[in-house]
């Protein structure tokens, strides 16, 4: 019952971060991006090209929304059900995330005259909202799903996977604009999402090693094995000084579940001996997987 809980709570919160995420990307993405006529990467960019195109007739979120259809397809087919539940979510979070501060603003900048603090501004509420959605395995769609798609396959960082897409999409604002300005400040903008973005998924996804020294080993190894749905390892071993037989047992996790097993360990043994490293890489089952060619 008690793990029954526990999967129902990180799944309402995996999609409250998503929410989350969305509602930083719609503020930054209208009010200090998009009503400064600065064209962003990835599929808010093209879509804030037809928005200027169109002579501000079609919404970026209509756009949005519309393109975001086909590429869900493509998602269902090399990316699975399971990362299109929370794609086809995210989507619908953004779109209406960028539709309810198209209708609160109105298309005004918060900052008028200084579009370089804008596009700072801008550019890290984008990233910190982007990368709080891929923490949590979720998209946004469009230009996200080939980012995702590289990472899948590639030892591609997703920030880098969108890099290439972000120069093309910025650069043809030029025929729009005429305007050298306004392309630099893509460019900034888009150096500062993607930074952020990656700071915040290697800060989240950095993994951690824990010792956990404890007469009680076994009670905890159950919880942790069935209220964190993380395997664990149980070691001999014998105290130095006092030669007595102990027991170790070995956990690797993300670092985002840290403070989740410390307090599950001082619940069952206030005394518990704990050590918690930083490992550079841990891969298999629940953590990254090997992308490495086999000859």
């Amino acid at each position: 019952m008690r793990s029954s809980v526990g999967k129902i709570y990180f799944v309402v919160q995996d999609y409250l971060i998503i929410l989350l995420g969305t509602m930083l990307y719609g503020f930054g993405f209208n009010g200090f991006i998009l009503s400064n006529e600065i064209i962003t990467g990835g599929l808010s960019g093209i879509c804030a090209l037809i928005y200027f195109i169109s002579g501000q007739i079609i919404p970026v979120s209509v756009s949005y929304f519309l393109i975001n259809v086909l590429l869900l397809i493509l998602a269902l087919k090399l990316l699975g059900f399971k990362f299109l539940v929370k794609t086809i979510f995210g989507v619908f979070s953004l779109s209406a995330s960028l539709r309810l501060f198209e209708w609160i603003l109105g298309g005004q900048p918060i900052i008028g005259d200084q579009p370089f603090m804008s596009v700072i501004i801008g550019g890290c509420l984008c990233g910190l909202g982007l990368g709080l959605i891929f923490s949590v395995n979720g998209s946004t769609g469009g230009t996200d799903i080939i980012g995702a798609i590289v990472n899948k396959y590639r030892n591609i960082s997703i920030g880098q996977a969108l890099l290439v897409c972000d120069f093309i999409i910025i650069g043809s604002s030029y025929f729009l604009f005429h305007d050298i300005e306004k392309i630099v400040f893509g460019f900034v903008e888009m150096v500062v999402t993607n930074y952020v973005l990656d700071r915040v998924l290697n800060g989240n996804r950095q993994s951690v090693q824990f010792m956990i020294f404890s007469q009680k080993y076994e009670e905890i190894a159950d919880r942790i094995i069935h209220d964190l749905g993380r395997g664990c390892t149980i070691l001999d071993g014998v105290g130095g000084y006092s030669k007595k037989p102990v027991k170790v047992i070995v956990l690797m996790a993300k670092k985002s579940e840290s403070v989740s097993i410390f307090r599950l360990i001082k619940s069952i043994d206030n005394n518990a001996f704990i050590s918690q490293s930083i490992v550079r890489g841990v891969y298999g089952e629940g953590f990254d997987e090997i992308k490495v060619k086999v000859k």
